[in-house]
């Protein structure tokens, strides 16, 4: 039993652990990544009971200068995180703490259990995932807004079915994924003010022993509040699920967006040209430039939705309150945070750097009968209900078609066969310019009404960044 005495759980135990169940039960090799969060919780945890009289001040300054060196020599690699020692992040920092302060390291798990521990740490890994694809997200935003402000009056046209249906500003087009940014980071704001109450003093499921503050460690963290119940909090993973299941949903939204681009960089398209720096090549065919980010952004994100689905299977068994299955759901966040770290900083040098092809692009927007919608509404304003509009231009159509035509090259005689209310001002109605400014709602295609929308995202960005920077200044 003598490697056993090591263990933070060893008093009860008689017999030792088969060895082969003792390494592949272990999280170390994994939960390494929770050593930051696991010294500023332990920090927070040591001020908690030193205020309950647990630790004197010099007892206390030891602990935190300990927990100090060993975050910083995380940070600069000089730990040896490999090591075949500890079972989990929580045993490796009090064995190293040890090593490093004496035996006072073994005070500061007083008042605390590994349930509150993992809970908490992973808060905070979660936390900082979702400060930082936030600001990742704005920054993609802001690329999208200054490449849609560059893009001016061009059109292209829109689909439905993959089939063309009507013009579009590009600028609109662009927009339309300005938006879904905006939402995803939302969905990250609203998640991370739900997750941000602290656990510590929750003991392993019924509260600490001790009569704590837990609002200490609650501020010193920069949690809204302590968790209002000691049960939830140990084996809430809620937080971990939502954080995955929204970082899914910014997944899907990306591979979307990269699906297009791929689309329309093609020869068959030809309304993009990849940018170089983010393209390979073939080792067969030396023409080939392969949009080999927007395919592995389409890859990526599959990651997440299974990671999303992880969680869901793993959390939706379990009774109350923690459970070593929880321990699985560790990885899948960490692939999560670190998916969405090593894609989304790439966006924004990304778009910025796409080049279109207007020409090809407008091309594509004025044929095709794209402005069959803009031609029934001009029926409309002549009194005609929409369905029997909707039915003349039809038949127009299908002339135009079998005469190898488009609206515009009919002329009005012609278009009176299939309606009286054809006149001479019709093919002013039709153009792409009186096509687009048709659509003329909000959030509509019309060149005015895309100037107004741009302005206002420029604004919603701004405040957007205002609070970012306030928040960062808050610390």
């Amino acid at each position: 039993m003598a490697n056993e005495a090591n263990k933070m759980w060893s008093g009860r135990f008689r017999e030792p652990l088969n060895k082969a169940f003792e390494q592949w039960q272990r999280s170390f090799p994994f939960d390494w990544r929770l050593l930051p969060q696991e010294a500023a919780a332990s920090k927070a945890h040591a001020k908690t009971i030193a205020a309950a009289g647990i630790l004197t001040d010099a007892e206390l300054q030891s602990i935190l200068s300990g927990l100090d060196s060993l975050a910083d020599d995380f940070v600069n690699a000089r730990l040896n995180l490999k090591s075949d020692v500890p079972e989990d992040i929580h045993h490796f920092v009090e064995l190293e703490l040890k090593e490093r302060i004496g035996t006072v390291a073994l005070k500061l798990h007083t008042g605390r259990s590994r349930n509150e521990q993992i809970a908490t740490d992973l808060r905070l890994y979660v936390r900082n995932a979702i400060d930082r694809a936030i600001v990742n997200l704005a920054a993609w935003a802001a690329s999208l807004l200054s490449l849609a402000q560059s893009t001016g009056e061009h059109a292209m046209p829109s689909y439905t079915h993959l089939q063309r249906a009507e013009p579009v500003l590009v600028a609109h087009w662009l927009m339309a994924y300005f938006e879904m940014a905006m939402r995803d980071i939302t969905r990250l704001q609203d998640a991370r003010a739900r997750m941000n109450f602290c656990p510590l003093g929750s003991g392993p499921i019924a509260g600490a022993t001790l009569k704590l503050d837990r609002t200490i460690a609650a501020k010193e963290l920069g949690f809204t509040a302590p968790t209002a119940n000691s049960m939830d909090a140990t084996s809430d993973r809620d937080f971990a699920l939502e954080f995955a299941q929204t970082a899914a949903t910014i997944g899907l939204h990306l591979s979307r967006f990269a699906e297009e681009i791929t689309l329309h960089a093609t020869a068959e398209f030809g309304f993009i040209e990849l940018p170089e720096a983010f393209s390979t090549g073939s080792s067969a065919m030396p023409q080939k430039k392969n949009p080999d980010l927007t395919e592995l952004v389409r890859g990526k994100s599959g990651r997440l939705l299974g990671a999303a689905t992880t969680f869901a299977t793993i959390l939706k068994g379990l009774p109350l309150a923690y459970n070593k299955d929880m321990q699985e759901t560790q990885e899948a966040t960490f692939e999560v945070a670190e998916t969405l770290d090593g894609m989304l900083p790439l966006l924004a040098p990304f778009t910025v750097a796409l080049q279109f092809r207007f020409d090809r692009m407008e091309n594509a927007a004025t044929h095709g009968y794209l402005n069959a919608m803009a031609a029934a509404t001009y029926l409309v304003y002549k009194g005609v209900p929409f369905r029997t509009a909707h039915e003349k231009v039809g038949n127009a159509v299908r002339f135009a078609l079998d005469t190898n035509r488009e609206l515009n090259d009919l002329n009005v005689e012609e278009l009176k066969q299939f309606g009286e209310e054809f006149g001479s001002d019709f093919h002013d109605a039709i153009t792409l310019k009186a096509t687009l400014d048709c659509h003329d709602v909000i959030g509509g295609t019309a060149i005015q009404q895309v100037k107004e929308s741009l302005a206002s995202a420029q604004k919603r960005l701004e405040e957007l960044k205002r609070q970012m920077e306030i928040k960062h200044a808050l610390g």
